[in-house]
């Protein structure tokens, strides 16, 4: 069995030779049937033909066009010379095949016409003296089969080849297409674990900053101010790693994750409490639900509740020490409104405009990007009067 696999790659990767092997014993089995008939006529022509049919055989995977060109050539010689069909002249059957499996079209096209074309011409040029029309025309039929078979197999051998050409090209296409929505889709990751971050820092920090500030300057003259002030600052810090974790957590494999490490996403349910920390930070916040309240799909309240967190930090960044804020949701039918003003002085123009209201490009085009994930609309601007207006319109069925 080795040995036989063995020989089958040898022919899988030298077809050349194998093919210059076949010419070969075409050329001795002809001479031999040559030394066999004393009498045939033109001895030296066949020889010299038979040589050009043997350059068919051996060279026919080199050039299939050539090839055939050669055969139809060799096979006009035979005819203009009267050289009778011998066993050479199988090779014309490897020259249709050839051409209609492996050639350009325009040759598989000639190499049809000379299929059906070669016996009816031959008959008319060596007709048998013995047989009648209707026999000439049985014996021309029987003739022409082997030549359109060969035509047929080569041709059905150039479809196959072609439907797995094209298969092989699918699949390429197809891995290169999963490859590309690969990145999409890590792009993508990397975008939400960005947004999540800049929330998670914007707020939690900002709540830092301006209780830090209080203590220390409420801390020679009323110490428990400034006690509540380090605790919020230590509440909020907890909270931060908290979330912090959740969201590294997204870029670990194969880690081991310890019970409790990772906390839910914020949704609205948690938006009393949110409020409750903004307002402990000293930013008075008008709180109002209008509507049925009801379970959201997962993706609308995390927006929902990213957005408020977003507009209450940039109020508490930008408002001004008097600054207050009011945040409305209201339920309707096919979604959740969201309204949150502030009374501040506002971030300057370009940055509330152009870069975000964080200051670093950030800020309202995280909003942005979050509410067109989900389907909906936002609309922010500064107020009629000072101030700064934020609107969103979230539909219940996200897409």
């Amino acid at each position: 069995m080795g040995n036989v696999q063995r020989l089958y790659d040898f022919i899988r990767r030298h077809p050349s030779w194998v093919d210059g092997c076949w010419a070969v014993l075409l050329v001795t089995v002809t001479l031999l049937t040559f030394a066999g008939q004393h009498g045939q006529r033109n001895i030296p022509l066949s020889v010299t033909l038979l040589v050009g049919l043997g350059c068919v055989v051996g060279l026919r995977r080199r050039s299939p066009e050539h090839v055939l060109l050669l055969a139809v050539g060799l096979g006009i010689a035979q005819l203009v010379l009267d050289v009778e069909p011998y066993v050479g002249d199988f090779a014309l059957l490897v020259a249709v095949y050839t051409a209609a499996s492996q050639g350009a079209r325009w040759s598989s096209r000639l190499a049809l016409v000379g299929a059906f074309l070669a016996a009816p011409v031959a008959g008319l040029r060596w007709p048998t003296p013995t047989a009648g029309t209707s026999e000439d025309v049985f014996f021309t039929g029987i003739l022409m089969v082997p030549f359109v078979l060969a035509w047929v197999m080569g041709d059905s051998v150039r479809t196959r080849r072609a439907y797995f050409a094209h298969l092989e090209e699918r699949a390429a296409r197809l891995e290169r297409e999963r490859e590309a929505e690969a990145k999409v889709a890590v792009a993508a990751e990397r975008a939400r674990i960005a947004r999540e971050l800049h929330d998670v820092v914007a707020h939690n920090v900002s709540v830092m900053v301006v209780q830090a500030d209080g203590a220390a300057y409420v801390l020679d003259g009323s110490p428990d101010q400034a006690r509540n002030a380090l605790e919020t600052i230590s509440a909020t810090g907890r909270q931060a790693l908290a979330e912090m974790r959740r969201l590294l957590g997204v870029l670990r494999t194969g880690e081991p994750r310890e019970a409790g490490e990772y906390v839910p996403q914020p949704d609205v349910d948690q938006m009393n409490e949110l409020i409750e920390q903004v307002r402990g930070a000293g930013l008075p916040v008008d709180f109002r639900i209008e509507g049925a309240v009801r379970q959201l799909p997962r993706g609308v309240e995390l927006t929902a509740y990213r957005i408020v967190q977003e507009a209450l930090t940039n109020t508490r960044k930008h408002g001004g020490a008097d600054a207050g804020a009011s945040v409305r949701l209201v339920y309707f039918d096919d979604g959740l409104g969201l309204l949150i003003e502030d009374d501040g002085r506002g971030a300057p123009a370009t940055l509330a405009t152009d870069r975000g209201a964080d200051g670093a490009g950030h800020g309202l085009i995280g909003m942005r990007e979050r509410v067109g994930m989900v389907g909906g609309t936002l609309d922010a601007g500064p107020r009629p009067g000072g101030g700064f207006r934020i609107s969103a319109l979230l539909p219940l069925k996200t897409i």
